[in-house]
């Protein structure tokens, strides 16, 4: 029983963690190796500057 509860707690957490986006720089690094990309990735700290710079630049349907 205790066992359930954690794995549902564990696909919760991740759940979230999805939604808020912590997982993109993971996934940003899967398509970068996936696509064959010549130059090096980004850095997580580039990754992370240059999402924020776009979103800035192109808010969209952001609510704040």
């Amino acid at each position: 029983m205790a066992a359930a509860i954690a794995g549902h707690l564990r696909g919760l957490v991740r759940f979230f963690r999805d939604v808020m986006g912590e997982d993109a720089y993971r996934k940003y690094q899967a398509h970068h190796t996936a696509s064959g990309c010549s130059g090096p990735p980004m850095t997580e700290r580039e990754f992370w500057k240059e999402k924020m710079d776009r979103q800035d630049h192109n808010p969209g349907g952001r609510c704040c």
